[in-house]
């Protein structure tokens, strides 16, 4: 079973957010939407989400702010900013505090899809590269007589990689089988013209 990619979208402007919900939607993703910062930080601290688009500038507290609080509960979960305003001072402090990425308004379907995917291919390649580092640091600890403090930290690194190595196979699975089933297709149509 394949596990749909969730995304907050945070924005003040219902249009926009409508049409960033229409274009995610539409390509199978799962779109939660929340008008503002504090309701953004609500949904976030009872549900997983793979990415956020935060619109930089909302009453109360701006998307730089909202994004500063994420990145210090959950540092490994992507921001994009998405700005009609994009100053250099804005973009640099963005920038400071990790976002992932910026997308500026007038948005086109096509940039949005184009950043989804760059963020979810992004994770996947990150969840390889952690279960590289957490098998060559587990191959490293069997070659080596176990300790206490080395048995900890491949089972907190493990607990961190496991749902990224999930994703890794859940963004893999579709394309693995579409290959197989190409393949096969390719020699039945080979054999049959024999």
């Amino acid at each position: 079973m394949t596990t749909q990619a969730r995304f907050l979208v945070v924005d003040d402007d219902p249009v926009v957010a409508k049409s960033i919900d229409r274009v995610l939607s539409g390509k199978g993703y799962a779109v939660i939407t929340a008008s503002d910062g504090p309701e953004a930080l609500e949904k976030l601290a009872h549900e997983k989400y793979d990415a956020v688009f935060a619109d930089i500038r909302m009453p109360g507290m701006d998307g730089i702010e909202m994004t500063a609080r994420i990145k210090a509960s959950q540092p490994w979960l992507p921001v994009v900013i998405v700005t009609g305003f994009g100053s250099a001072e804005n973009e640099a402090k963005a920038k400071e505090i990790g976002v992932a990425g910026f997308l500026h308004k007038p948005l086109s379907p096509e940039m949005i899809e184009d950043s989804a995917h760059e963020l979810l291919q992004r994770a996947a390649e990150d969840a390889i590269s952690s279960a590289v580092a957490v098998s060559a640091a587990a191959a490293a600890e069997t070659a080596s007589p176990p300790s206490s403090a080395g048995r900890f930290l491949k089972d907190v690194g493990l607990f961190f990689a496991a749902p990224f190595i999930g994703l890794a196979y859940a963004v893999a699975f579709p394309f693995v089988g579409l290959w197989l089933l190409g393949r096969e297709g390719y020699r039945a149509l080979r054999d049959r013209g024999k």
